[in-house]
C-alpha cells in the first residue's frame, strides 16, 4: 500500500476523520464493510473509498472524501486493484482513471496473475448474480449440485484469466495437459455451490498460481460479503490488511460428519462448518481458525483449495498430508486431497495423531 495504509483501529479512524473533517464514527463502518475503504498516512493525508458499480457494468473504486491523496495515489490504485475494478473516480461523478493491467510480458507472472484473478472475481460476482434463477439444476458425477450459475462463472472468469499466457484448469471444464514444471492456474470460479443454491453464505471465486506443486499466488473472493484475501507483496492480506495464521481454539471442516464424530486437536474448543473449503482454508490464513482437515471425509480437489493454500502459504502455515509431508499439489480436478492446514506444523501433526496417523 505504499505510504499508506488501511485503517483498522480507533487511532487511525481519528486521525483519518481529523483530516477529511469528518467525525470518526462516520469512518468506522468502513473497518467491517469490504465495499469501504479508509487509507491513512504518517503525513495526515487520508481518504474514504467506496467500490460501486458504473451504470454500464464495471466496477470502479470512488473517493467519497480526500485529503492530500488523488485517485492516481499509488494505494488508491493498489485498493482498487484489489477490488477488481477497472477505473478510480475522484468523487462521484468526477474525473475517472483508467486501472491499467501490468504488460502481457510483466514479470514475475504472479504479478499480472493477481491483478486478472481479482478482475475475474468481479467478473464473477455479477455474471453469477444474473444467472440465479435460470437454467436448470442438476447434480455432479461427485453428488455436488451444478447451476447455471456454475457455467456462467466459468466463462466469465476464464475470458479475463486467458490473458495470463498459461494453462488455466477449472472444476467447470474437462483437465487439459499441463506442464508440472512450469505455471499454471487452477480456478474454482463458484465453490460453495450448495450455499449460493440456498442462499446461506459463504459462496466464494477462488483462483490459485502453482509452480512446482506449490501455490504461490492466491486469490479468493467471499461472493456473498465481499471479503476479499490475496497474496502480494511477500505475505497474505484481507480486506487491506496483512494477515497471518496464528493458534486459535477454533477447527474448520469442510462437511459434517456422517454420523460420527469430529477428531480435532486437544487445544480446540469449536469447530465449524461453513459449506465453503476456499474460505476455510482464507480462515486459517488469516488467523480466525487455527486449523482446518477433511482427514475423516473423501478429500477435496486441487481447485477446492489452491487459492487458499496461497494464502496460508504466504503467511507462514503449513499444509500436511496424512503421512505428515508437505502438501504438493498436481493438475487433476477430478482426483481427491486429503490434508490439514494450520497455523503451525505442531498444530497440524497434533491433529494426525487425534486420528492415529502420526
Amino acid at each position: 500500500m505504499g505510504e499508506h495504509r488501511a485503517a483498522a483501529v480507533g487511532p487511525d479512524l481519528v486521525r483519518a476523520g481529523d483530516s477529511l473533517g469528518l467525525a470518526p464514527a462516520a469512518l468506522a463502518p468502513a473497518v467491517s464493510d469490504p465495499a469501504y475503504r479508509v487509507l491513512v498516512g504518517d503525513d495526515d493525508s487520508a481518504v474514504l473509498l467506496r467500490r460501486q458499480w458504473t451504470p454500464q457494468g464495471l466496477a470502479e473504486a470512488v473517493l467519497l472524501a480526500s485529503a492530500g491523496i488523488g485517485p492516481d495515489t499509488p494505494a488508491v490504485l493498489d485498493t482498487a486493484v484489489a477490488w477488481g475494478c477497472d477505473q478510480v473516480r475522484d468523487r462521484p461523478g468526477g474525473r475517472g482513471v483508467v486501472v491499467v493491467p501490468p504488460p502481457d510480458d510483466a514479470q514475475p507472472v504472479e504479478q499480472r496473475f493477481l491483478h486478472l484473478a481479482a478482475l475475474a472475481a468481479t467478473r464473477v460476482e455479477t455474471a453469477v448474480a444474473l444467472a440465479r434463477g435460470t437454467g436448470v439444476d442438476a447434480i455432479k458425477a461427485d453428488g455436488s449440485p451444478s447451476l447455471a450459475a456454475d457455467e456462467a462463472a466459468h466463462v466469465a472468469a476464464a475470458e479475463v484469466l486467458a490473458r495470463l499466457g498459461v494453462p488455466v484448469l477449472s472444476e467447470e471444464r474437462t483437465d487439459r495437459r499441463v506442464d508440472e514444471a512450469a505455471p499454471w492456474v487452477v480456478l474454482d470460479p463458484l465453490d460453495g455451490t450448495g450455499n449460493f443454491r440456498a442462499g446461506l453464505p459463504p459462496w466464494a471465486f477462488s483462483a490459485g498460481l502453482v509452480r512446482g506443486g506449490r501455490a504461490v499466488a492466491g486469490v479468493v473472493v467471499d461472493l456473498s460479503s465481499g471479503r476479499r484475501w490475496w497474496t502480494g507483496d511477500g505475505g497474505a492480506w484481507r480486506d487491506g490488511l496483512p494477515v497471518r495464521p496464528r493458534p486459535g481454539s477454533t477447527v474448520v471442516v469442510p462437511t459434517a460428519p456422517a454420523g460420527g464424530a469430529v477428531a480435532v486437536p486437544s487445544s480446540a474448543h469449536r469447530v465449524r462448518v461453513t459449506g465453503c473449503t476456499a474460505v476455510e482454508l482464507c480462515l486459517v490464513a488469516d488467523g480466525s481458525a487455527a486449523a482446518w482437515h477433511d482427514l475423516d471425509r473423501s478429500g477435496a480437489h486441487v481447485h477446492d483449495v489452491a487459492g487458499g493454500l496461497a494464502l496460508l502459504a504466504a503467511g507462514g502455515g503449513v499444509a500436511l498430508t496424512p503421512d505428515g509431508a508437505e502438501l504438493l499439489l498436481h493438475p487433476d480436478t477430478e482426483g481427491r486431497i486429503t490434508f490439514v492446514a494450520a497455523e503451525c506444523r505442531a498444530t497440524a501433526e497434533e491433529l494426525l495423531r487425534a486420528f492415529d496417523l502420526r
